[in-house]
């Protein structure tokens, strides 16, 4: 679903992301790990077209994007979570959801939304603005859903949110890779989370990819070294 190959990323002259390659399977869950600073915003961003790419390619579904600008991007099926989740406060819950839902036909939310984060049928005439940060992630990861992605990016989603709504958000992105054909991207620094969804975990450190290891093999102390500051 995402293939990135030899991904090169500089702010200026200052190159940021260093050969990047990676990819991500149908129904999977890839999570990368790394402290603040160390390329994930950067690597979500240049995969989006928020950030231009110096070199190399990167393919959604075998069609190759990292020319297109960021709205093609989401019509070939890209969807992006940002890191401080970036809902709008002064619409409602729905209002919020059916933004994500420019180009559906019948732009109804569908049933199968509510039914992965009940919270938000419960707070839908409630503004984005009044939710819990958690609430807002939930809501986030929705609008995205509903523009039906093959590939899902969510830049540090469990960033000041506490640990039971983690366990929630957890739950529902491994009930969305059942229920769709999608690719899940995730940064984090959250290592519990990684394991809880990824079948695949990398390190990034100054802009590199150090280490990959499928979940079962993690070696979780070596790990933890690299997001020990």
């Amino acid at each position: 679903m995402l293939k990135v190959k030899d991904l090169f990323v500089a702010y200026g002259q200052s190159e940021a992301l260093h050969g990047i390659s990676f990819e991500g399977g149908e129904r999977e869950t890839v999570a990368i790990m790394g402290r603040n600073g160390m390329g994930k915003t950067t690597l979500f961003k240049s995969l989006m077209g928020i950030l231009p790419v110096k070199s190399g390619s990167i393919e959604v579904a075998g069609s190759e994007v990292s020319k297109e600008e960021s709205f093609r991007r989401v019509a070939k099926g890209i969807a992006y979570v940002p890191q401080g989740r970036m809902i709008f406060p002064t619409l409602t819950v729905e209002e919020n959801i059916q933004t994500g839902l420019e180009n559906s036909k019948t732009r109804r939310i569908p049933e199968e939304i509510y039914a992965l984060f009940p919270v938000l049928y419960d707070m839908k005439r409630r503004k984005g603005g009044n939710l819990s940060g958690g609430q807002q992630q939930q809501l986030a990861i929705a609008r995205a859903l509903v523009t039906e992605p093959k590939v899902l990016l969510l830049d540090e989603p469990t960033e000041g949110i506490q640990p039971s709504i983690i366990k929630d958000i957890a739950k529902a992105l491994n009930e969305i890779r059942k229920l769709k054909q999608i690719t899940i991207i995730v940064s984090e620094q959250v290592l519990s989370f990684a394991m809880d969804v990824a079948d695949r975990l990398f390190v990034i450190e100054g802009g590199r990819l150090v280490l990959e290891t499928a979940r079962a093999d993690t070696d979780v102390s070596r790990i933890k070294q690299y997001l020990s500051v």
